[in-house]
């Protein structure tokens, strides 16, 4: 169970702060497959970065089974998101002197996942493990970060606008395949996206605006990545 309680963020001091975080709570259970909604600027991808222990909140507390991950040291959380976190940025943030193949090897070696070149061919990169990063187009950089951290088996994946630089075609693909890991390795999603069709695949949805959450739900029965529109 991941519990966050009472969070805040803000950027800036002075007059120039700004509050993008006031006062956020709510639990995920293990295997949910959450999806975060908002409009730019709503402090949902910062929600992201700070439950995930990318960032630091102001104050409140993110818990895992019960602990509490503010209260860890860097070098302990840099070993809890190595251990248990996987991300997929909107930026890619591939090392440019590495190919696919070893961008992607670098999250299984985390790991000791030794199949990771299943991941590669799933996410539709066939043919494209010797590319660099220069050399792929953007849809196909996203990809290659999505294989990477899949690859890492997390126990969390998020995933900050996953689809957004891919054709409906890929992104479908890309999405299909990733609830189906989900579903086989029983790992915890939490998705930020601008596409609300999205939302109709999750089991729990959270809309936010301006810093707060102005709606939780549930879906029944969640669509497939081949049922929601577009």
């Amino acid at each position: 169970m991941i519990k966050i309680e009472n969070i805040t963020k803000s950027y800036g001091t002075g007059a120039s702060k700004t509050e993008v975080l006031k006062g956020i709570s709510f639990t995920i259970a293990p295997g949910d497959f959450l999806v975060v909604l908002g409009a730019s600027g709503s402090g949902k991808s910062t929600l992201l970065n700070v439950i995930s222990g990318l960032e630091q909140a102001d104050s409140g507390t993110v818990s895992y089974g019960g602990k509490d991950i503010s209260s860890l040291s860097d070098k302990e959380l840099t070993r809890f998101r190595r251990d248990q976190i996987g991300y997929i940025f909107q930026q890619y943030f591939l090392l440019p002197n590495l190919d696919v193949d070893k961008n992607v090897k670098m999250g299984a070696d985390l790991a000791g996942n030794k199949d990771y070149r299943q991941v590669i061919n799933a996410v539709g990169l066939s043919g494209k493990e010797n590319k660099y990063p220069h050399e792929l187009s953007g849809g196909e950089q996203q990809r290659a970060a999505v294989a990477r951290a899949l690859s890492k088996k997390p126990r969390v994946l998020y995933l900050d606008e996953p689809t957004g630089a891919l054709d409906e075609r890929t992104g479908r693909q890309v999405l299909d395949y990733i609830v189906k890991l989900q579903k086989e390795q029983g790992f915890t999603m939490v998705m930020v996206t601008h596409n609300a069709n999205i939302a109709y695949m999750a089991n729990r949805v959270i809309r936010m605006n301006s810093g707060q959450i102005v709606e939780q739900y549930e879906n029944a029965a969640p669509k497939g990545a081949y049922e929601i529109a577009w």
